[in-house]
């Protein structure tokens, strides 16, 4: 379930980031099957057919436009069934799974909960990371300080 989860959420993060794919997916103008075939296209062979089909299913039933919180829930549920809570982190390169398995014991200790990582790579982070678990907000990001010193300065 771990392999699903995590290809539902890099799917929500990219719906969520480009604007012509959540267009297509939401126009109630193009046919349900139109829409399933951009899904299928996109995920076919880069995702595992129960991925494709869940996504299919909602993008069908004229969901797209919900997707991402309905993945977003279903991520935090998985997760609290294992006793975990979700730490969605950016960062602008791919982590290590060392750096992986040492950053989930850090954000654990900052906040007391055994983490789950939901990785997003997100180019304009520059530098550094943000997390956020729940309502906290951890935000080490290179360009986070560019701006502080920037208001410093200013």
């Amino acid at each position: 379930m771990g392999e699903i989860e995590d290809e539902l959420f890099r799917f929500a993060r990219t719906l969520e980031g480009n604007d012509e794919l959540r267009a297509v997916l939401t126009d109630a103008a193009v046919p349900a099957g139109r829409r399933q075939g951009v899904v299928q296209d996109l995920l076919g062979d880069k995702a595992s057919q129960v991925t494709t089909s869940l996504v299919s299913f909602v993008v069908g039933i004229g969901r797209a436009r919900d997707l991402p919180a309905i993945i977003d829930r279903l991520v935090e549920r998985a997760a609290a069934e294992k006793g975990r809570v979700v730490a969605e982190v950016r960062s602008a390169i791919p982590l290590s799974a060392d750096q992986q398995t040492r950053l989930a014991a850090a954000l654990g200790r900052a906040t007391g909960k055994q983490i789950e990582l939901k990785i997003v790579i997100d180019p304009s982070v520059l530098g550094g990371l943000i997390a956020q678990v729940g309502d906290t907000v951890i935000d080490g990001t290179v360009r986070t300080r560019l701006d502080q010193l920037r208001a410093q300065i200013g």
